[in-house]
């Protein structure tokens, strides 16, 4: 059961639901009391099978104590378990201290066979079948959303399987990517370049660093701007800086996709990228077993 943020909360909880119970006790016996005569019994214009009619006699006792135990269960289980509000009831049960449980469980058995590989060096483990086959598995878990089943990344998010790599694809600095996150930041430059016709200037030239056909007058205006601009973080060549994770702008690939329309918008509103830290939520010896399993997913 979760925290609330006020008393508020608990109170409100607590009598929605025990009202709810209340009013289903009153309710059962409030139609289950009572005989009525044989002289008041009456159809209640309900006909099924051409001769079965529904009458206003009241409910079987057996039926109506059916009622009533759900009702006695329900109490039972509200005593044990979380039912109301934040309060943890008899048993002290939380669904915070479940998952804890069996995470601890889930350690203790399979610690053991990731620790092992902990050790050793990544391009060892990166060849090794049984490693790659648990790494695989941890990538299913906890990857896919983002870099795709097959690790081919979208919009946004990298490819893994090929050799462009912001950070570097050494397989120590993709562990290190894992285990500390990474934030790219690339600033919006419309206004710092004075408008969209300078960002359309700077696009044409970007495109034309990886062979694209451009307009060669509106980018041989956007180089000038490129050289006094752009140069600190993607280089006078164009070609990138991973101690900043700026992409290499002559291969082709590009994280947003790479039509004129694309990169103007890049250029214009910049874009921020971010990649989070598992360092707490895996532990090193599953990311070191993940990171094996990427590098070798590129050094194929």
């Amino acid at each position: 059961m979760s925290i609330f943020s006020s008393v508020f909360w608990d109170v409100f909880i607590i009598v929605i639901t025990l009202g709810g119970i209340l009013a289903m006790f009153l309710l059962t016996y409030r139609v289950s009391t009572g005989k009525v005569p044989e002289s008041a019994i009456e159809g209640q214009g309900h006909v099924w099978d051409e001769d079965l009619r529904e009458l206003n006699n009241p409910l079987p006792r057996w039926w109506v104590n059916l009622f009533y135990i759900t009702i006695v269960i329900g109490l039972i289980y509200l005593a044990l378990y979380p039912g109301l509000g934040s309060f943890k009831m008899l048993l002290g049960w939380t669904e915070v201290k479940e998952y804890q449980d069996e995470m601890g469980a889930a350690e203790r058995k399979y610690g053991p066979i990731f620790e092992q590989y902990r050790q050793q060096d990544l391009r060892k483990v990166a060849a090794d079948p049984k490693a790659i086959a648990i790494g695989e598995r941890l990538y299913a878990s906890y990857c896919t959303v983002c870099h795709g089943s097959d690790a081919r990344g979208v919009r946004g998010f990298p490819n893994l399987r090929d050799h462009d790599w912001l950070w570097g694809g050494k397989p120590e600095t993709i562990e290190r990517t894992i285990l500390d996150g990474r934030d790219a930041w690339m600033p919006a430059w419309k206004d710092p370049l004075g408008g969209e016709q300078r960002v359309k200037e700077v696009a044409q030239y970007v495109l034309s660093l990886s062979g694209r056909q451009v307009d060669a007058t509106m980018a041989s205006a956007g180089k000038k701007i490129f050289e006094g601009t752009c140069t600190g973080c993607h280089g006078v060549d164009g070609k990138g800086t991973k101690q900043y994770g700026a992409p290499n702008l002559t291969d082709g690939t590009w994280l947003y996709g790479g039509s004129p329309g694309i990169v103007e918008q890049s250029i214009a509103n910049g874009r921020r990228g971010h990649m989070p830290p598992h360092r707490t939520f895996l532990g090193e010896a599953k990311v070191h077993l993940l990171a094996a399993y990427i590098y070798s997913l590129s050094a194929k």
